[in-house]
């Protein structure tokens, strides 16, 4: 009789910020529980998801939630999301017997969600113990943006009941708050904290003492700012990814130092980005200060703004001063100002617990 739990863990694509938010829980969880077998599935590339997840693995490349459909890493496209949540609402009973089936035939002792529900209800459906875990749900971000749109209503009441039947909502701090959701746990920040490589980082692309190295990075989105019209400020150097193909003259290529991405932020002056649960929390535990891009119709942004205000050096300025470079007085005011004490990511510890007491053989 095989006593050896299986855990399968179903992760958002949407960004790189769910798998940030999963991977510093599953690390700690095998450490706890070494025999633990694990089977990721999603559509995030299984080279990031090995960047990040570094205990053993089976993936499976499959998607199963739709989140919010982009045209770039700040803008939605309303209408088409709503298109594509109907599309797979149709015939909603069918599409939940389906995954219930798929999940028997991967035969996980429990599922976890970050944050697609669907995989939440077919669990339920196979009797599968399950819970959803972040700091977000798709039925409250769905609502917000298409909630006008005729149709809609009836598929956020099923996207609800989906996380409602499940065992918990591992509620991650910062978060929207969801009062509809009464199966939440509200847990500590959850993120992996990587070590200050500053002196490799100098010494690999001949930075001087003083010179301020600026991470530039949009979360896993294929977009980027406009970096080739920033000017050039005296004694900054810009780290950017080689995607981009940025032509500024201080541009430094992020993947030229083959070093884990949490290293580079922790080794970093400051991060340049966009809102998200990733980027902030990380940047917040690793002590580094953040300017960040307005994105006032995320429905999360107030929660992570507030959360990295009261955490972190942070300065909001507008999308237009991205694209034209004309941020040199705020970036600098993050820069020089004190920094505060890195916050704790002390979430992962209590998602550990929460999930060790639910995979450990029960003795009779």
């Amino acid at each position: 009789m095989d006593t050896q739990p299986h855990l399968l863990v179903c992760i958002s694509a949407h960004g790189f910020g769910h798998v940030a938010q999963t991977a510093p829980v599953l690390n700690a969880l095998s450490e706890r529980m070494p025999d633990l077998r694990i089977t990721v599935r999603s559509m995030a590339p299984m080279s990031h998801l090995r960047t990040r997840i570094h205990c053993p693995f089976h993936y499976v490349r499959e998607g199963g939630d739709i989140g919010m459909l982009m045209s770039s890493a700040l803008d939605t496209q309303v209408n088409e999301t709503a298109a594509a949540y109907q599309q797979l609402h149709r015939d909603w009973g069918l599409t939940v017997s389906n995954e219930a089936r798929s999940l028997r035939e991967i035969a996980p002792d429990f599922v976890l969600s970050n944050v697609g529900y669907l995989a939440l209800a077919g669990a339920h459906r196979a009797g599968i113990p399950c819970a959803g875990m972040s700091s977000l749900n798709w039925g409250d971000v769905l609502n917000h943006y298409c909630g006008a749109i005729s149709g809609t209503h009836q598929i956020v009441e099923q996207i609800r009941l989906s996380y409602a039947n499940a065992g918990a909502f591992l509620q991650l701090a910062p978060n929207m708050p969801m009062p509809n959701l009464e199966n939440r746990i509200s847990i500590g920040p959850v993120a992996y904290v990587g070590r200050n490589r500053r002196e490799e980082i100098d010494e690999f692309f001949g930075l001087t003492r003083g010179e301020k190295l600026v991470l530039v990075s949009l979360g896993g989105f294929d977009s980027h700012f406009p970096t080739e019209h920033w000017p050039r400020i005296p004694g900054v150097r810009w780290l950017i990814p080689a995607s981009w193909r940025s032509g500024h003259p201080d541009a430094l290529m992020l993947e030229a130092l083959e070093m884990h991405f949490s290293d580079v932020l922790a080794s970093s002056d400051a991060l340049i980005c966009k809102p998200g649960y990733g980027s902030f929390v990380e940047a917040a535990c690793s002590g580094v200060p953040v300017l960040y891009a307005s994105r006032a119709d995320w429905p999360e942004t107030p929660y992570l703004t507030k959360w990295l205000e009261e955490n972190s050096t942070c300065k909001e300025v507008s999308r237009k001063k991205l694209e034209s470079g004309d941020f040199f007085d705020e970036l600098y005011d993050i820069v020089d100002t004190p920094a505060k004490p890195p916050a704790a990511a002390y979430g992962i510890a209590q998602a550990v617990e929460w999930l060790t007491q639910r995979l450990q053989p029960q003795v009779p």
